[in-house]
């Protein structure tokens, strides 16, 4: 939310479980499921580096929440679907394909200036939308989205 793109994913993969299952070293270590966020990784003796309370209320979710919303951007409000992303300067692009109803919105977020914020334009079909949000339509339709940072 401040901004630091780079920081944010670097927290982020610290708390992702895929990557503490990366070797079978780690994974035993870690001794939880890769594809469940644990709520606490322990760090002091010979327990550190392992996962514990996995399948606790509420991690999943705001892993969810960090990710999709924080980090890549997406935000769907009142019928407006948006793109605030805070990534890190490195990543030149990104894709989202998002499914609203029946109609399918392709999401592709370039990256030229290697900023961590800022959306400088956004298109819908080819057409400029400067308000930089889009109402969401059942149309059954395909529709490209495309944004620059």
């Amino acid at each position: 939310m401040l901004g630091f793109g780079d920081k944010a994913v670097e927290l982020f993969r610290m708390i992702n479980p895929i990557e503490h299952s990366r070797t079978k070293e780690t994974a035993l270590k870690y001794k939880v499921e890769p594809y469940v966020v644990a709520a606490d990784i322990y760090g002091q003796g010979n327990l550190a580096g392992r996962g514990g309370w996995t399948w606790y209320t509420g991690s999943s979710s705001w892993m969810y929440e960090a990710g999709i919303h924080y980090i890549l951007g997406l935000t769907i409000e009142k019928g407006y679907l948006s793109i605030n992303p805070c990534i890190p300067s490195n990543w030149k692009e990104y894709k989202i394909h998002y499914k609203y109803g029946n109609s399918i919105y392709h999401i592709f977020v370039k990256n030229p200036q290697e900023k961590n914020t800022g959306v400088e334009k956004m298109t819908v079909n080819g057409e400029e939308i400067l308000e930089k949000k889009i109402p969401l339509i059942q149309n059954g339709g395909i529709n490209q989205i495309e944004i620059i940072m």
